[in-house]
């Protein structure tokens, strides 16, 4: 294998069974069952090529990449921008200021990424040719399927999209977006919150794209420009699950004459954040949410045949994480941590079999 790995590298040249065709599997999204994300299977051959060029890509993504982008970065995550999140409204809670912001989410963002483009991009941002050929020879002439419970489908031609499944498509995408930004001019403007000396505009985790400001009209300003760009690179804000949330009544928004629905609370990157930035909601959906798991492993909990440190190790790997999710940024009262600690104790009980 490291001898075709090494003619790969010089050739440039791609196996055509590695990536030349994909089969794509639908999966239903959550809340909607006619909507699907489409998860390419991959050559577990290829997938060792992949991770090399990973690795060449992501001294050059970490340069190029701002702070203010933590998605699929080395000893970044999630968890980064909740806590980014809550620390910014803290701040300006404290300073007595009001904030507005807009949760951008893209329709299919990896899958609308043209080729072409990322191709000038990826030159543009000092990757090497080398580097950028043979990604360039990975997604030529592509061919697809997809696969269904039914039937495979015929097999047709791709000249766009990232595959979602594949490790180097996350870089890609960062790369991609970045230009994007990069191009809507937000680092000059003066719109953003200002706190602690710096003016923040916008955080990011890959396509979940936050945009904040102290005034409604400075918001709708980085909108227009952040949706302008990105419609010239393909890809197109899905107004229906945009959503706007401020720490003072507002109202919905007009966008290509469909409502921009403004929230109270909202649903980020797995947490939820509330306009008066108070964490007792998130905390009593966590402990619901590990009640749920919980309930899920009844039969586990119940049997006599699995040893109870097994039991105990299944409820820490499945079960605490669920709940614990995103504390580091909460702000917790007695009243509150009283509860936590009473899920805990409602575990080992359930364990144990203790009434």
């Amino acid at each position: 294998m490291h001898a075709i790995y090494q003619q790969i590298w010089k050739t440039q040249d791609w196996p055509s069974d590695w990536e030349k065709k994909s089969i794509y599997i639908p999966i239903p999204k959550k809340g909607n069952a006619k909507e699907f994300r489409t998860v390419a299977l991959i050559s577990h051959a290829s997938k060792v090529m992949l991770k090399i060029l990973q690795g060449r890509l992501q001294q050059y993504m970490e340069r190029e990449l701002p702070d203010i982008q933590d998605g699929f970065r080395k000893v970044k995550g999630m968890r980064d921008q909740v806590a980014n999140i809550r620390w910014i409204m803290e701040e300006v809670r404290e300073f007595q200021k009001n904030i507005y912001f807009c949760f951008i989410d893209y329709s299919k963002a990896f899958d609308c990424v043209d080729h072409n483009k990322l191709w000038h991009v990826l030159g543009g941002m000092g990757i090497p040719s080398h580097l950028v050929c043979l990604l360039r020879n990975l997604y030529k002439d592509q061919v697809a399927t997809v696969r269904t419970d039914h039937r495979t489908t015929d097999w047709f031609k791709i000249g766009k999209r990232v595959w979602q499944g594949c490790v180097l498509s996350p870089s890609l995408f960062n790369l991609y977006a970045e230009h994007i930004m990069q191009l809507t001019g937000l680092e000059e403007s003066k719109a953003g919150v200002k706190i602690v000396g710096r003016n923040i505009k916008n955080v990011r985790y890959a396509d979940d794209t936050t945009l904040m400001a102290e005034s409604e009209e400075e918001l709708r300003s980085l909108i227009t420009k952040v949706k302008e760009e990105s419609a010239k690179a393909g890809l197109h804000l899905n107004v229906k699950k945009t959503k706007t949330m401020a720490t003072i009544s507002i109202d919905n928004w007009q966008i290509e004459g469909e409502n921009v629905e403004a929230v109270t609370d909202f649903i980020f990157l797995g947490a939820k954040i509330t306009a008066d930035a108070d964490c007792s909601q998130e905390i009593r959906r966590r402990l619901l949410l590990g009640r749920r798991a919980m309930a899920n492993l009844d039969k586990i909990v119940k049997s006599r045949e699995i040893t109870l440190a097994t039991k105990v190790r299944i409820v820490k790997a499945m079960v605490f994480p669920i709940v614990t999710y995103g504390c580091e940024s909460w702000t917790i009262r007695k009243a509150e941590q009283r509860k936590i600690d009473a899920f805990e104790l409602w575990c080992w009980r359930k364990i144990l079999r203790v009434p």
